[in-house]
């Protein structure tokens, strides 16, 4: 009887331990590098556009945001730059599908 809560309590601390944890990120998306055509200001008039099409209310307008943005992937990423003239950026909110990431900060790689 021993032996079977002995085995019963390390099979749930070993359960316990290899359970996954979510990466942080913030704003509903991860805060990945990927590249973005543009980098505008949210005031900006077609990043305001965007926004107001997804309903999207910022409180700052000085926020930076990307424009048709792509995840980088490690295959094939030319060392992880963005080889199309696009910004290499990291942002905050990249839940949008690529149509636009909120909170883009530039990378130098």
């Amino acid at each position: 009887m021993l032996f079977n809560k002995f085995f019963a309590l390390s099979a749930l601390t070993t359960l316990a331990a290899a359970t996954a944890l979510p990466r942080g990120g913030g704003g509903g998306g991860d805060s990945d590098t990927q590249c973005c055509k543009q980098l505008v200001p949210a005031s900006d008039k077609s990043a305001a556009a965007i926004l107001g099409l997804l309903g999207i209310v910022l409180q700052d307008l000085t926020v930076i945001v990307g424009l048709n943005c792509s995840p980088i992937t490690v295959i094939g990423s030319n060392n992880g730059a963005c080889s199309d003239g696009s910004n290499t950026v990291n942002c905050d909110d990249n839940s949008h599908g690529g149509l636009i990431s909120i909170g883009c900060v530039p990378v130098t790689i």
